[in-house]
């Protein structure tokens, strides 16, 4: 086994810009003193990518399997030899296809414990999604992969950590899909990784209300009270530190996030409008509860941007640097020695500074 974990990198649609904040992420070689990057995706993609973005020199080490990595190299496995136009900021069929190709070729290796950790470009789930795929996103999909049920979508950053109880989901449909046996797996599933992911050993997490005033005892809608808040007090029973439900305009407002370890939100933009207002550049998305490990950043293709070098590498970075620091916290075999600043302090230490 090597000293160091390998982690794999897909390249989203190569359309928008997932390819370009991969290559500027990489451009430090210091990376492969901490892991050795493997890219899934074409040679090819990266060819047109780093000359549109003025990167010419950028060097990466092209195989056609895993086993032929080399450690002291950024990687890219060769997942497709065929020429693919790419069409900066367009919607196309072709962006879809080489997307999921990408992914579905990471995944296979990550499923076989042949990388140690999987960071995945953003990618637009419309052109991935058809009737001979039905693909509703990254979460989902990998947990499916893992076959897993009690999976969570979590974004983190240095000031939050924010789970959803339902995720890709029409609002319309949100009040149907949450029940007190679902939120409390939901919080389980959430204690488990704060606890094995962030080694926080009695976590406390708050639980946002659903409708405005958490309901208003009843006035507004009856979920908070009659599921919510049930959920919440049965965590309790069970030794988790769970409360609320709170109002969540009140709860951000007041800064009330600050007094917990996490925030279990209701739905997709509840938790996420806050989030992204609190860390959009610096925010990564975790999928936790997974037998493996997955990180994002915690921004879509931005098509309008891509192809004009002005993509801000920073969240995917960090989503790069978070993948590290959870192998490094779940298997033994990379762990630190005792003289060994952990790697999240020394990206704040080394790399920050001299972005």
């Amino acid at each position: 086994m090597s000293k160091l974990p390998i982690i794999g990198i897909t390249l989203g649609d190569v359309n928008g810009i997932g390819p370009e904040v991969v290559i500027k992420t990489l451009l430090d070689n210091r990376i492969s003193d901490y892991c050795t990057p493997v890219v899934y995706g074409s040679p090819k993609i990266i060819t047109y990518w780093k000359k549109a973005i003025n990167q010419p020199d950028f060097n990466i080490n092209i195989i056609n399997s895993i086993d032929q990595v080399n450690h002291k190299k950024a990687n890219i496995i060769v997942c497709w030899e065929e020429e693919v136009e790419i069409k900066p900021g367009e919607v196309t069929e072709a962006g879809g296809k080489y997307a999921f190709m990408s992914l579905e070729a990471a995944t296979k290796d990550l499923k076989a414990g042949r990388i140690h950790a999987l960071v995945t470009a953003p990618l637009n789930k419309h052109n991935v999604n058809n009737d001979a795929l039905p693909f509703t996103g990254h979460t989902e999909y990998l947990a499916q992969q893992d076959q897993s049920s009690n999976y969570l979508m979590m974004l983190v950053c240095d000031d939050i950590k924010v789970g959803l109880v339902t995720g890709h989901v029409p609002l319309k449909d949100v009040a149907s899909k949450i029940s007190v046996d679902g939120i409390l797996r939901k919080l389980k599933t959430m204690e488990q990784s704060l606890q094995k992911d962030f080694s926080i050993t009695k976590p406390r997490i708050a639980l946002l209300g659903l409708n405005p005033h958490a309901g208003d005892n009843g006035l507004l809608g009856n979920e908070d009270k009659d599921i919510i808040a049930v959920a919440c007090a049965k965590a309790r029973e069970e030794g988790l530190l769970a409360y609320g439900p709170y109002p969540s305009d009140g709860f951000f407002g007041a800064r009330q996030y600050q007094k917990f370890d996490a925030v279990l939100a209701m739905y997709h933009d509840q938790g996420l409008i806050p989030f992204k207002f609190l860390g959009f550049e610096n925010g990564v998305n975790f999928t936790a509860g997974l037998s493996f490990i997955r990180t994002s950043p915690d921004h879509g293709t931005a098509y309008d941007i891509a192809g004009k070098n002005k993509a801000d590498e920073t969240s995917f970075r960090n989503a790069f640097y978070a993948a590290i620091d959870l192998v490094r916290t779940r298997n033994e075999n990379f762990k630190l020695s005792e003289h060994s600043l952990p790697f999240s302090q020394q990206r704040k230490e080394r790399f920050r500074i001299d972005f």
